[in-house]
């Protein structure tokens, strides 16, 4: 099985295509896959620590300080459980990316995203300018 990428050769217009064998991005693939497990784990220990999770929880007549502690406890879990959602989401886009042989090249641009990148955010799906396009 091979990967095949394009890139515009912007001297005479063409596209050429790059090709990977399987063998040399299967590394990526499985570091992938780990990281959503990962991810996925710390998610949901990040559910159990939500105050708001316990069901049996009864509206009881708390100290104004502890519904304080809870809310804050609610609001944190649930910023860091979004960005966990986030990053999983990024994780599953890039392994798709990945398997149809588009990985590594931008979403938006279609030019190849700079492996320094790749090597420090492998879900990148944008190159370095795209991304910070998108930012803004």
């Amino acid at each position: 099985m091979k990967f095949f990428r394009r890139a515009k050769n912007k001297s005479k217009g063409k596209s050429q295509i790059i090709t990977y064998p399987s063998k040399l991005v299967a590394p990526v693939g499985r570091f992938l896959k780990q990281k959503i497990r990962i991810l996925e784990k710390r998610k949901k220990e990040i559910e159990e620590e939500d105050p708001f999770s316990d069901t049996s929880r009864i509206a009881d007549n708390a100290s104004p300080d502890t519904d304080a502690a809870e809310q804050f406890g609610h609001a944190r879990t649930t910023a860091i459980r979004e960005q966990i959602e986030r990053r999983i989401i990024q994780t599953r886009k890039a392994l798709t990316r990945l398997k149809l042989g588009k990985y590594g090249i931008c979403e938006e641009c279609g030019n190849l995203i700079d492996t320094d990148r790749l090597m420090a955010y492998p879900e990148a799906t944008l190159c370095a300018k795209d991304a910070r396009k998108k930012e803004r």
